[in-house]
């Protein structure tokens, strides 16, 4: 296939680039490739809601951006995070005018939520659901266009560069060109090209690679990954979000289902196995504290107790409230008989959100020319050590908003016509005799990560963890060039790199800053620097 514009993902950076660049470009293809179905993505599971400065009287764009800054615990670049919060409020305005609907109070003004480490009001949601609530309105958006083009079951398997032509390329190597990418199509089992002029990757987050998380399935860093192997710019790796409050469930594995931090927003508290409420002892803010201190918060508090999990103390919280804000979590909990209003809730941190990812400039330009990046799987600079809560909804539309301001205008001064592109070459492959080679490697990366590389980590843990993860990467490698191309394949290879990345980034950062804790370097380094890889 061709295109003009080719964007890899369906959530809510995908959609809004996608959506603009159709109505900008009426005579311009554009074509969205997703490898489940369109409404599987990281946005769809986003409950808390959207952060932006929708009431002035009350809030301002200099709190927002303070807040932004001290959770990134100095890493934030400040002209990034100037432009998403006063950029925001327009983009959230698009979006209403798409048909996203955010809960309102009675008198019609917008109901407006507070989450750790803000100091105001300013979080617009929609129940419990706002990432599907969004993701509706953007998808019937999507189907009025005539120009865009939705495919599903389609798995990335690398991006086409001067490589494939035959060329040396290295980090080192300038203007090196992306010409679209390879693709198995799922449905067929064929690899094709999907050739295009312009690609943005919407690829989303890489939660997969820890045992327990709030990512769905498809969350397996396949952007990160590829852009690596296309020797692109990855950066700040190592900062991984912990969710505090994930929802515990003894032996759950994989995804696990997310208890918004609005609930403590609106009164919830966090106690432990004693009954204490013990997030005083950490932090001034208590519940309220960014998300890196509550979850080491919680992460010591199961470590001195030895248990499994905490509780999130709802049962002093107005039912009918609690039930007309987060009527998912509640009906999640009556499911498994946690009676909100006469049981605590058990909850356990879980690996949530890449703060790094493909390192972009403020037009969500990447190093490799005719690429872009948005939503997760990017680094724009906004979160640095650590994201602020309900910024990644609106960084997404921010930086998809720019990429389509830029993407539209180089569309115009770039010669249409590309080299030919070379098939793609199986020849010497067989299929995977055993599959058990693959889900077991899996299970090691997901156990070596989450025990050596989790929220809290020392150099002994950093350099055990690369030595397993070069062992299951030779092992992979050796499996991938000799069979046929898989998506279980593809997915094992992109988590390993992805795993490589984090614990290498992690091993580089000798000192303690937001989400990266090392016991072996407790304090901050005076020296301010992103890790690139």
């Amino acid at each position: 296939m061709q295109t003009d514009f080719l964007v890899i993902g369906s959530g809510i950076a995908g959609l809004t680039y996608a959506i603009k660049v159709a109505e900008a470009c009426p005579d311009k293809k554009v074509l969205v490739v997703t490898k489940s179905t369109t409404d599987e993505t990281n946005t769809k599971y986003a409950q808390g809601g959207i952060a932006v400065v929708h009431d002035p009287e009350n809030d301002s764009f200099s709190k927002h951006i303070e807040d932004t800054l001290i959770a990134g615990d100095g890493l934030c670049n400040e002209e990034i995070v100037n432009i998403v919060v006063k950029e925001g409020p327009q983009r959230v305005n698009e979006i209403i005018e798409w048909g996203a609907r955010f809960d309102k109070e009675q008198d019609g003004d917008y109901s407006l939520g507070k989450e750790g480490g803000h100091s105001e009001h300013r979080i617009l949601h929609h129940k419990d659901v706002t990432g599907a609530e969004m993701e509706r309105a953007l998808l019937e958006t999507i189907r009025r266009s005539k120009n865009i083009q939705l495919v599903n079951h389609y798995f990335i398997v690398d991006i086409i560069t001067q490589h494939h032509l035959g060329f040396l390329i290295t980090k080192a190597t300038p203007d090196v060109q992306c010409y679209g990418v390879y693709a198995l199509n799922l449905q067929t089992n064929q690899i094709e090209i999907l050739q295009s002029t312009v690609t943005l990757l919407a690829t989303g987050g890489n939660g997969q690679v820890y045992r327990t998380t709030t990512n769905p399935s498809i969350a397996s860093g396949d952007g990160v990954a590829m852009v690596y192997r296309a020797k692109g710019r990855i950066e700040n790796m190592e900062f991984i979000q912990f969710h505090p409050t994930a929802l515990y469930q003894a032996g759950q594995k994989g995804q696990a289902f997310l208890i918004t931090e609005a609930v403590r927003g609106d009164g919830g508290i966090l106690r432990n196995h004693k009954g204490e409420a013990f997030m005083e002892r950490y932090d001034e803010r208590k519940d309220l504290a960014p998300r890196d201190i509550v979850a080491r918060a919680i992460d010591s508090e199961m470590k001195i107790n030895g248990t499994e999990h905490v509780w999130l103390d709802c049962r002093h919280m107005d039912l009918k409230k609690f039930i007309h804000h987060f009527p998912n979590i509640y009906e999640k909990c009556k499911s498994l008989g946690i009676d909100v209003a006469q049981h605590m809730i058990p909850v356990a941190p879980a690996a949530h959100y890449s703060c790094g990812g493909i390192k972009t400039d403020e037009w969500g330009r990447t190093s490799i020319k005719h690429l872009y990046a948005a939503g997760e799987c990017a680094s724009t600079g906004l979160h640095g050590a650590n994201r602020l809560a309900s910024n990644s909804l609106l960084e997404a539309m921010v930086f998809a908003h720019r990429s389509y301001m830029d993407a539209t205008e180089k569309i115009k001064l770039t010669d249409a016509a590309q080299p030919p592109l070379p098939a793609w070459n199986t020849r010497g492959t067989s299929h995977p005799k055993e599959m058990i080679l693959i889900t077991q490697s899996l299970k090691e990366l997901q156990q070596v990560m989450s025990d050596y590389v989790g929220i809290v980590r020392n150099d002994i843990r950093l350099q055990r963890a690369l030595r397993r993860l070069d062992l299951l990467w030779e092992e992979t490698e050796e499996l991938y060039r000799s069979t046929i191309i898989s998506p279980q394949i593809m997915e094992l290879r992109n988590m390993i790199t992805v795993g490589y990345l984090i614990t290498k980034a992690a091993a580089f950062r000798k000192e303690s800053r937001g989400l990266h804790y090392n016991t072996d370097y407790p304090g901050k380094s005076e020296l301010l620097q992103n890790i690139v890889l």
